[in-house]
């Protein structure tokens, strides 16, 4: 099918002005032509669409969603949209669980150690904070992330904590199929993990979450709780975002 940029517009509900803007960064371009002369956008242009808006969803800023695309097959790229969001529904679902825990307790249960255990096992804001004012104090992340981070109370550290977990499980659950560090899927994941980083904490490029991957390896700390998804995972998780 094609459609004028009118009719896409009305259908996507996307205003013709952000389409023209689109069209004029060379990011969803109308590939086609009427007989009349106007411009038209065919299937291939309203599944890049598709995928520009997804890549929005998840932070991602259209200079990057461009190199996304580029580096990726439409296929390959449609592939990696559906490990997201995958993990996004994990993320939700222990979210919701989460909630349900807490629900149960306001209405009076008694608290339980396991309620405590799935709600904060394996996350501590403060565990590495002195260490990281001495070590990045001064940069500019560092900065930004405390900047964030001072107005959040529990319910934002229950959605970070839920949010990571869900990209770690995600990660291991790759590992263990044996995927490899360059599937798509496990591409996926990796552009997740630096778009969690970013929402919270601070803006992640590709560099910095090379840094952090150099770290879970080389700090046994940081390796010790990431393995507690699954022996390897650290290795595992530092080798994918190194094929970037």
């Amino acid at each position: 099918m094609a459609f004028t940029v009118g009719e896409l517009a009305k259908l996507t509900g996307i205003t013709v002005r952000t389409l023209h803007h689109y069209d004029q960064i060379g990011l969803v371009q109308p590939s086609d032509r009427s007989d009349a002369g106007y411009r038209l956008y065919g299937d291939a242009d309203v599944l890049r669409l598709q995928q520009v808006l997804l890549y929005r969803e998840l932070g991602l800023p259209l200079d990057q969603i461009a190199g996304v695309l580029a580096a990726h097959s439409p296929r390959e790229a449609l592939a990696k949209h559906r490990e997201t969001l995958v993990a996004k529904r994990v993320q939700l679902d222990a979210m919701l669980a989460a909630l349900d825990t807490a629900l149960a307790i306001e209405e009076g249960r008694p608290m339980q150690p396991d309620d405590v255990k799935t709600m904060f096992d394996g996350f501590d804001p403060e565990k590495y904070a002195d260490e990281a004012r001495e070590r990045w104090g001064s940069t500019d992340a560092y900065k930004e992330s405390a900047r964030r981070t001072k107005s959040y109370g529990k319910a934002e550290w229950d959605a970070i904590k839920a949010e990571g977990d869900a990209v770690y499980r995600r990660f291991a659950e790759l590992m263990n199929e044996g995927a490899s560090p360059a599937d798509a899927r496990v591409r996926g994941v990796v552009e997740a993990h630096r778009a969690h980083i970013t929402r919270w904490f601070y803006p992640c490029t590709v560099e910095i979450q090379k840094g952090l991957a150099a770290m879970y390896v080389a700090d046994p700390r940081f390796t010790e709780n990431i393995d507690k998804y699954g022996a390897g995972l650290a290795q595992f998780i530092h080798d994918a975002v190194l094929v970037l």
